[in-house]
């Protein structure tokens, strides 16, 4: 018996389980959740005043940068038990533990300076201008918006997306 006829009960099975649905497919894979539960990638901030940034899950593993920014936005990319793959605004990825991350969602200010609004119209008055680098609190974002209400400094107004980083695109934040 040549080898195509011994393979031909195996395709056959593989194409029964896809038709019955037990197969994975690539939709299936693609809507796994997240050690937590929780959707990937998605913003969080630092939660200390000093954090370590790993190369690996677990302390075992180098740091490899400590970030000394309490409130810093970061990107969950990817988890693992108790650690979390982080990335921050200039692109740095590694692994810090859960602990040090907050919920609180924050924004730091790119390619500045840019205007803080007193509402999501440029033609309302100018609150502030933050400079490149100025981290603040991100308040509220409508889902298609260009706009979010952010906090920085003792200054709450508005700000386009595209000036900060720390939320997706279309994001909705209340």
């Amino acid at each position: 018996m040549s080898g195509r006829f011994r393979l031909m009960p195996f395709v056959f099975l593989f194409f029964v389980a896809i038709l019955l649905g037990l197969a994975p497919d690539a939709a299936a894979q693609a809507n796994k959740k997240s050690a937590s539960g929780l959707p990937l990638p998605r913003f969080v901030s630092m939660g200390g005043h000093e954090v370590n940034l790993r190369t690996g899950p677990g302390l075992q593993y180098p740091i490899d940068w400590v970030y000394r920014l309490k409130g810093l936005p970061l990107e969950i990319i990817a988890e693992h038990k108790t650690w979390r793959k982080v990335r921050d605004w200039e692109g740095a990825q590694g692994w810090v533990h859960q602990n040090m991350l907050s919920g609180k969602r924050a924004f730091i200010v790119v390619d500045g300076p840019h205007t803080i609004f007193k509402r999501a119209d440029t033609a309302s008055r100018q609150i502030a201008r933050a400079e490149t680098g100025v981290v603040g609190q991100l308040l509220a974002c409508e889902a298609g918006s260009a706009w979010c209400a952010v906090r920085a400094d003792g200054f709450d107004g508005w700000m386009k997306r595209e000036h900060f980083w720390g939320a997706m695109d279309g994001e909705s934040l209340n």
